[in-house]
Order: structure tokens, then C-alpha cells, then sequence
């Protein structure tokens, strides 16, 4: 498997995923301003939406969408537990993290990337972003991931999330559940090979 990523992107989330659940596979760095890989091929035809992350199976296959992507890498290593079983409530409940995460959280990030948002705009996504983190934290106390003892994709998310708060906003810090969740994720080996694999952290 190939898994196409940008540094710090929500592509990490899959990138952990991957290390965790102890699988074989390579990576391949995008540029997101110029659509094409470190490689020098069009990303366009890997993934006519143009972003990623974008997962190339062994049979040619390539599968998009983080929240799709880390639960086919969690079934192909069961014994992992990065996902509870095909069918249970749990894993509902997971796409139920995925979901809120992605919907709730990743897209009120987006336009905070450009920088042309106005102070307005950008108050207001944090606002939002404040409720949101503390329902988030409401959820996390008493336990040390989302589903409960077992990290998943949607904690991976999650983390990736919570690292662009630190530049972003807001401060994660006034919610102790969230911030020591952050914590426990970063010390994590596979967490740890994945931000050094990016170029994020010195080895």
C-alpha cells in the first residue's frame, strides 16, 4: 500500500493508523499548492479531487476519505482494535466520531487556512470551535480515547486536529481533558515515527 499525504494534513490521521496497526507500506509526500508528488506525478490522477489523503492498495485500487481509510486499514488487522467489529454499535459509535470530527470540526478549520479570512469570520470559527472542543473534552473525561480503552482512527483525527489548535486556536490548554488526551496520543511510538516520517519532528 502507497498512502499519499501532506505534512501536519489530515492524511496523518491514516498515516498513524497504518504504523499502529503494524502494516507494510510506503508513503509519498504532495504539494498541495502545485498538485503533484515528490515524485513529480499529476496528484490529479491519483485522486481527481486533488486532495488527500489518498491510500493506493496492492491491486491498483486507490481508496479517499480519511474516515473511509482508517477503517479499512483497522479491518485488515483485526487484532489491532483500532476499529470495534463490521456491525456492533460500536462501530457506529466510531463513525459517529468520525463523522462529528470531520463535519464539525475539520471543516470549521478550513477556512481558517486561508489567509485571506477576515477577524470576523475567523472569531466566529473559533467560537464554534470552543463548543465544539468542549463537548470534545465533556466526552474524553474518565477515559483515555473516544470509544473508551482502545485508540482508533477517530482518536488519530482527533490528534491531528488538536496540532493545528496550537497555531490556530484555540487554546487547548482550558480544557484539561483535551490537553492530557493530546498528551497521551503525542507519546505514543507509532505517533511519535509518524510526525518524525513527515518531517515534523527531528529524529
Amino acid at each position: 500500500m502507497k498512502l499519499y499525504y501532506t505534512p501536519g494534513a489530515c492524511s496523518q490521521s491514516p498515516h498513524i493508523v497504518l504504523r499502529e496497526a503494524g502494516l507494510k507500506f510506503e508513503i509519498e509526500k504532495v504539494d498541495l499548492r502545485t498538485h503533484k508528488t515528490e515524485k513529480g506525478t499529476d496528484f490529479y490522477s491519483i485522486n481527481p479531487k486533488g486532495y488527500v489523503p489518498a491510500l493506493q492498495l496492492d491491486n491498483g485500487q486507490v481508496l479517499t476519505e480519511g474516515p473511509a481509510i482508517v477503517q479499512y486499514i483497522a479491518d485488515q488487522k483485526p487484532e489491532a482494535k483500532l476499529a470495534p467489529a463490521p456491525g456492533s454499535l460500536e462501530r457506529a459509535r466510531l463513525q459517529e466520531w468520525l463523522t462529528f470530527i470531520g463535519t464539525e470540526i475539520h471543516k470549521t478549520y478550513s477556512p481558517m487556512f486561508n489567509p485571506a479570512i477576515t477577524a470576523e469570520a475567523k472569531q466566529a470559527a473559533l467560537d464554534k470551535l470552543g463548543k465544539r472542543f468542549e463537548y470534545v473534552a465533556k466526552q474524553l473525561e474518565g477515559k483515555p480515547f473516544l470509544l473508551g480503552e482502545h485508540l482508533t482512527g477517530a482518536d488519530t483525527y482527533l490528534f491531528v486536529i488538536l496540532n493545528w489548535a496550537k497555531n490556530l486556536g484555540p487554546d487547548i490548554s482550558q480544557w484539561p481533558a483535551l490537553k492530557s488526551f493530546h498528551e497521551r496520543v503525542s507519546a505514543r511510538p507509532a505517533v511519535k515515527a509518524a510526525m518524525e516520517a513527515e518531517g515534523l519532528t527531528k529524529p
